[in-house]
Order: C-alpha cells, then structure tokens, then sequence
C-alpha cells in the first residue's frame, strides 16, 4: 500500500470514529429528552429525536456508523434504564432496522429523491417489525417484570379508542403508526440538513 493511500485509509478511520462519536452523544442526549404524547398513544410510549443521528451517521459514514450509534447510545442509556435493558434492547432492534433498509435502498442510485423514498420505506419497514417486538417483547416483560394484566394494558389503549380489542389492535393502530411518524420526523429533519453536513465532511477526503 501506498504512503498516499495509507493517509487516505486513516483519514477515513478518523473521520468513521469522529462522527459515530459525535453523533452518539448528541443521541444519548435526545434521548433523555423524551416526551409522551398522550393525546395519540399511552403516556408510558414516549417520544424523542434520539434515533435522528443514527440515520444521519448512516448516510454521511455507513450503515456500521449509524448501527453502533443505535447501540453505543442505548448502551449508555441502560446506565438509567427502568426496564432492565429491554426497553434499550427494542429501541436498537428498531433503529437497527431503520438505518440498515434505508441505506440498502439509498445506494440503489443515490440522489435526493432516493434519500426521501429510503428514509420513508425505512420508516415503514421500522412501523411493521415495531408490532412483533412489542408484542413479543416489550409488552411480555412489563406483563412479568412490573406483574401488570394484559388487560390492564389494553385499558391504556381503549382509553384513547374505545374499539380496541386486543394487543393486536393496540399496536396495529397506535403503536405502528406512532414509530412510523417518530422516525419519518427524524428523517425529514435529516434529509434537510445531511447536503451542508455532507459537504463539510467531504472537505477532510
């Protein structure tokens, strides 16, 4: 190897750990600014920007960056966690998801338009796994680890629509749609602000 391409090589590994690094710590610090939003989901759902810089890791670095700021963030997350790690274990399953589709469909033939339909499948893709790992879980550990019915669950639920019947219902209709908008809200804020960040970054190849 080259004196040349030996510098481009580290410059590359410094530029992978620079940014996975930044990204993470601005992900731990979204993610304690979660918020419920009771008036569309049970107020124990909450929701944050945390996974934002995840999927911008993955489109300004590679899919490895945006996975370990999926999994560094909830690893320092589990420090606070109040669900023995499982809470913290789905939101990376989830934003695993998320960021690994998104960029597979981006690099089909990357251009602005693809961004949008990679972030937008993604997110759907993202809304769809959200029901099985709730449903085989999530919601299987609070029924265990805090002794709360399933019933008792499904109550949350029906308090905002009466027509709820069973789990199914519940993370069919609220919960799928709830990830969905959570994560298309990410990545419409990083479609608007990945072309300024991309260039900085190209500045240092």
């Amino acid at each position: 190897m080259t004196t040349q391409a030996k510098n481009k090589t580290t410059i590359h590994s410094v530029r992978f750990i620079t940014i996975t690094a930044i990204l993470t710590a601005i992900a731990v610090v979204l993610q304690y600014l979660e918020f419920p939003v009771p008036m569309f989901i049970p107020g124990f759902v909450k929701f944050d920007f945390s996974d934002l810089p995840a999927i911008l890791a993955a489109f300004l670095v590679s899919p490895v960056s945006g996975v370990l700021v999926c999994l560094l963030k909830n690893v320092i997350h589990m420090a606070v966690s109040q669900s023995a790690g499982v809470g913290e274990l789905c939101n990376f399953i989830l934003g695993a998801v998320m960021v690994v589709p998104a960029w597979i469909i981006y690099k089909i033939k990357p251009s602005k338009g693809m961004a949008a339909v990679a972030m937008a499948v993604g997110s759907l893709i993202t809304a769809v796994v959200s029901i099985f790992i709730n449903y085989c879980i999530t919601y299987p550990f609070y029924q265990e680890a805090f002794h709360l019915p399933i019933d008792a669950i499904i109550g949350m639920y029906k308090e905002l629509n009466d027509g709820v019947g069973s789990l199914w219902d519940a993370l069919i209709w609220f919960n799928a749609p709830f990830t969905f908008v959570k994560f298309l809200l990410d990545s419409i804020i990083v479609f608007f602000i990945y072309k300024p960040l991309a260039k900085a970054v190209r500045k240092y190849d």
